[in-house]
């Protein structure tokens, strides 16, 4: 999920800028590339990320532990198998973002798509971390105040004097840099705070628990149930903007080596989230919240969870703003033609610009969205674009022009153009599906506040 977890693209405004421009593509300078098994972190620092909380229900929703194991495992397989084609297409011109590799195969036009849906989907990621911020202080004025906040509802304890304040404090202030390298040793907090609340909800669910009043579901409601889990597989799954800049960056840039890391790093991915999602959900059942933080007791063990995740909140909602901020910007600058002066010139009104509107708006829909699984739900149906339907358009392009180069449709031909097919049906109809449930589910059923044994 975490497109925000990589220091590669904090490097990258200038190149961002010009990625829809004619202009040559810049390329990052090997130095000393990363080895194969260091990339294995940092792909798991880009896949791990805030979706994890949502994995509890979003089992639930879809019918209980096998019906969800068995839909991540299919997709899971498409997952990996996207990666290897991303890096086999960005191999062709070794290119080093996701968008300049959509750029030099697909053209122009794809490449403005994948803009859009980088912007929209940076834009409710960060949606998703202020919803988190206020999830936070809400389990930690729980804890340590329960009757002042229950009973007396002091203005300074409401969740959207509490999300504004501390983000605009916080948050606001790292989000004006032209670079944020300076983000990539908070960062680490991140990757910290992801495997300590992975370790918390699997030790919780071995201690004594009330288990009496819970339903355990075996089988979706109805059949279509079963996709509801997709936008939380493709949202949490999600590295693939991230990928190509890691790839470009390792030490004998081939496509054996990554396969090595994209594998093993899938493996951890799996691991983490399956046994975060299988615990959590056997712990709740159908009790389980959107945020799987706020079902547990009120303990120090859990309010360092809260207080790890939102540090890791606070920390990255800045890289999310930076990267939506530079497709935003390109898109802004192919808009209106600018030349490279004007570019220039008006870089740093820009940059402030964009960033507090970006904010603001982020903010006040923060505000007045309940739950994180609400936007989950519509950032998968974003999140599926990149897994499926932009890396089908690469490899169907790159196996066309290699049909017309030879002349001949060779086994090999036929069979990746099978793939590429499969991946833009299979996403087409994902995107189409989830969005379509996503929406009804919100109108038919309303859109309410996670509420556990320990709210108000």
């Amino acid at each position: 999920m975490s497109i925000q977890n990589q220091d590669y693209e904090s490097s990258q405004s200038e190149e961002n800028i010009g990625l829809i421009t004619e202009r040559p593509l810049n390329r990052l300078e090997h130095k000393k590339g990363t080895s194969w098994y260091a990339s294995v972190f940092l792909v798991v620092n880009a896949a791990l990320g805030a979706g994890l909380l949502n994995f509890p229900q979003a089992y639930e929703r879809a019918g209980g532990l096998l019906v969800a194991i068995l839909i991540q495992a299919v997709f899971v397989v498409f997952v990996l198998c996207a990666l290897l084609i991303l890096a086999y297409c960005s191999d062709l011109k070794k290119t080093c973002t996701y968008q300049d590799t959509v750029l030099t195969v697909c053209g122009q036009n794809a490449q403005r798509a994948s803009a859009v849906c980088l912007t929209a989907y940076c834009f409710g990621t960060c949606i998703t971390f202020l919803i988190i911020i206020g999830d936070q202080w809400e389990e930690f004025f729980l804890s340590v105040a329960y009757n002042t906040f229950c009973r007396e509802s002091p203005w300074y304890m409401n969740r959207i004097t509490t999300i504004m304040v501390t983000s605009t404090l916080l948050v606001l202030p790292l989000c004006f840099p032209k670079r944020i390298d300076f983000l990539k040793y908070p960062s680490m907090v991140g990757v910290v705070a992801i495997f300590y609340v992975v370790a918390v909800v699997t030790a919780e669910y071995f201690q004594p628990h009330d288990s009496q009043d819970i339903t355990i579901k075996t089988r979706p409601d109805e059949w279509m149930d079963v996709f509801i889990v997709v936008p939380t597989i493709c949202f949490g799954y999600q590295c693939h903007v991230s990928v190509i800049p890691i790839y470009s960056c390792m030490e004998g840039r081939n496509l054996r080596d990554f396969s090595k890391t994209a594998g093993i790093a899938m493996l951890i991915c799996v691991i983490t989230y399956t046994g975060t999602a299988a615990f959590g959900y056997l712990t709740f059942g159908d009790k389980v919240t959107s945020d799987i933080l706020l079902s547990y007791d009120h303990s120090p063990v859990i309010l360092m969870a809260v207080i790890l995740i939102a540090v890791k909140t606070y920390t990255t909602y800045p890289i999310l703003l930076f990267c939506g901020r530079a497709s935003f910007e390109c898109l802004w600058i192919d808009l209106r033609q600018l030349s490279p002066e004007v570019i220039e010139s008006h870089e740093k009104l820009r940059r402030i610009v964009i960033t507090i509107v970006w904010f603001i708006s982020t903010i006040i829909l923060a505000s007045f969205i309940p739950n994180i699984g609400v936007v989950i739900q519509l950032l998968g149906t974003l999140a599926a674009t990149f897994i499926f339907i932009f890396p089908g358009m690469c490899l169907l392009v790159t196996n066309l022009k290699e049909v017309r180069e030879k002349g001949i449709w060779s086994r090999k031909n036929r069979f990746l153009f099978a793939v590429s097919s499969a991946f833009l049906i299979l996403g087409a109809f994902i995107f189409g599906l989830t969005l379509t449930q996503s929406i009804m589910n919100d109108i038919d059923k309303g859109v309410a506040a996670d509420k556990s044994k320990y709210t108000c």
